[in-house]
C-alpha cells in the first residue's frame, strides 16, 4: 500500500490550503458570529445562510476546487478517495467549508448515489443542480420510533399504486433539513417484506414541497440547532410521487446504501480529522500564550503528555482513514468493511479526546463559542451516531475477525 500524495493531489492540497488562507479563516470567526445572529432560536422557516456564503463558493468554482469529491474528470475533477482524502481534511478545520467547495454532507453522499445508480433522467432533474450548488439535499432514513441501529427496523414504507409511489413514515435527525436551498430528500422505506432482510427496502427521491411532506421541527444537538443547516423531523402522509422518482428498483436501497456509505465515511473521517489538528492548534496557541503560577498553561498539569498523546492519536487515525481510502480504491467496499468500520469508531473517538484536551486548556471560553471548540465537540459526540452507532461497527469488526477462526 502507498499512502503518499501524488503529483496532482499535492497541488489541489496547495490550493485548498492557499483559498482557505485567503478566503476562509479571514472571515471564519465573522461567518460563526453572525450566523448565530442571524438564525436565533428553532424558527427554522426564516433561517438564512450567511451573505458571504455564496460569494465564496463563486470563488472556489471560479479556482476550480468544486466538487472535489466525485471521481469523475467532466463532473468533478476526478479524484479518487485516497487523493480527496487530505482535501476533506483541510475543509475540516472551519466547520462550513465544506460547503465554500460544494463537498458538504449529506449532499456529496447523495450525489454520489445519483451519479452511480440514478438514470439520465433523475440525473438531469436532481444530480446536475446538486452539482452546480443550487440547490441542497437530504436524506431520510433514521426513524424516532424504533431503533435505527438496526436499520431493517424501519417502519416508513413506500408502496407502488399504478404510476405512482405511496410514502408514509416518520424520518428524524435528518441533516440540512434547516437549509433554506433544501429542495429534495432521499428517502428509504420498506417496500418489499417479502424479500430476504437486504431486499426489502427501496430508496426514491421526494421533492420538500410535495404535498403530504410535513417539517415537524428541527432538533437541537447539545442545545444548539446547527442553523442555518439544522437536523430535522419530517412526516410522510400519503405522499404520492411518481414512479419515476425510484432509484434502481423497489428492494434495491441497501445495495445503494452499501455504495454511498464507504466514501462517505473517509469524507467524515478526514474532516473530522481536520478538526482535531485545529483543536491542537488552538490549544497550542492558548497554552503558549497564557500564564499561570508562573508557567505557561502547556508547562503545568501534564499538558505535555496530553499534547504528545493528541498527535500520536491524530497520525494513528490518519493512517487508518488512508488505508480505508486505499482499499475502497483498490480493492472495492465489500473488501474494506473492517477499515471502513474501524475508522468510523476510532477517528469521533479520537477527535472528542483531542476536543476536550483543548477544551480544558481553554477554560471556560473553551465552552462557548467563541473559539470553535464547543461545535466541534458537539459535531464528534454526534458522529459515534451518525451512520450507525459505535456498537454497530464494532460487531461489524468483531464478526470479520471471528470468520478467521471458523
Amino acid at each position: 500500500m502507498n499512502f503518499s500524495h501524488s503529483e496532482k493531489t499535492q497541488g489541489y492540497i496547495e490550493r485548498v490550503k492557499a483559498f482557505m488562507d485567503e478566503h476562509v479563516y479571514p472571515v471564519e470567526e465573522q461567518i460563526y458570529a453572525e450566523t448565530h445572529e442571524l438564525n436565533p432560536g428553532g424558527d427554522w422557516q426564516n433561517w438564512q445562510v450567511h451573505p458571504l456564503i455564496e460569494p465564496l463558493k463563486k470563488k472556489a468554482q471560479e479556482a476550480g476546487l468544486w466538487n472535489l469529491f466525485l471521481p469523475d474528470a467532466e463532473l468533478g475533477k476526478g479524484l479518487t478517495t485516497l487523493e480527496y482524502a487530505p482535501l476533506a481534511e483541510q475543509m475540516g478545520r472551519v466547520l462550513f467549508a465544506s460547503e465554500i467547495f460544494n463537498c458538504n454532507a449529506p449532499d456529496t453522499g447523495n450525489m454520489e448515489v445519483l451519479y452511480h445508480f440514478g438514470n439520465e433522467q433523475q440525473q438531469e432533474k436532481w444530480l446536475k443542480p446538486l452539482l452546480a450548488g443550487e440547490i441542497r439535499s437530504v436524506f431520510g432514513m433514521t426513524e424516532p420510533d424504533v431503533a435505527s441501529s438496526d436499520a431493517t427496523n424501519m417502519q416508513a414504507t413506500v408502496e407502488l399504486d399504478g404510476d405512482e409511489l405511496v410514502l408514509n413514515g416518520k424520518k428524524w435527525w435528518t441533516t440540512g433539513l434547516g437549509h433554506p436551498n433544501a429542495k429534495i430528500a432521499i428517502f428509504m422505506a420498506l417496500s418489499n417484506p417479502e424479500n430476504d432482510k437486504h431486499s426489502q427496502h427501496s430508496m426514491v427521491v421526494v421533492p420538500l414541497d410535495s404535498q403530504g411532506v410535513e417539517i415537524k421541527r428541527m432538533l437541537q444537538a447539545y442545545g444548539d440547532y446547527d442553523a442555518p443547516f439544522g437536523h430535522g423531523e419530517m412526516h410522510f402522509t400519503n405522499v404520492r410521487i411518481p414512479k419515476e422518482n425510484l432509484l434502481v428498483g423497489m428492494g434495491k436501497g441497501f445495495a445503494i446504501a452499501q455504495g454511498r456509505l464507504g466514501p462517505g465515511r473517509i469524507h467524515h473521517c478526514m474532516r473530522s480529522i481536520g478538526g482535531a489538528e485545529k483543536a491542537l492548534e488552538l490549544a497550542m496557541q492558548r497554552g503558549m500564550s497564557r500564564t499561570a503560577f508562573g508557567k505557561p498553561l502547556m508547562m503545568l498539569g501534564g499538558n505535555r503528555e496530553r499534547v504528545a498523546e493528541a498527535r500520536i492519536a491524530i497520525e494513528q487515525a490518519r493512517l487508518l482513514t488512508l488505508q480505508a481510502a486505499w482499499k475502497i480504491d483498490n480493492v472495492g467496499v465489500k473488501n474494506a468493511m473492517v477499515d471502513i468500520s474501524a475508522i468510523k469508531v476510532a477517528v469521533p473517538k479520537m477527535l472528542e479526546e483531542v476536543v476536550d484536551m483543548a477544551v480544558q486548556i481553554h477554560g471556560g471560553a473553551g465552552m462557548c463559542n467563541d473559539f470553535p471548540l464547543a461545535r466541534f465537540a458537539a459535531g464528534a459526540r454526534a458522529l459515534r451516531l451518525a451512520d450507525g452507532p459505535d456498537e454497530v461497527h464494532k460487531g461489524m469488526v468483531a464478526r470479520l475477525e471471528l470468520k478467521k477462526y471458523k
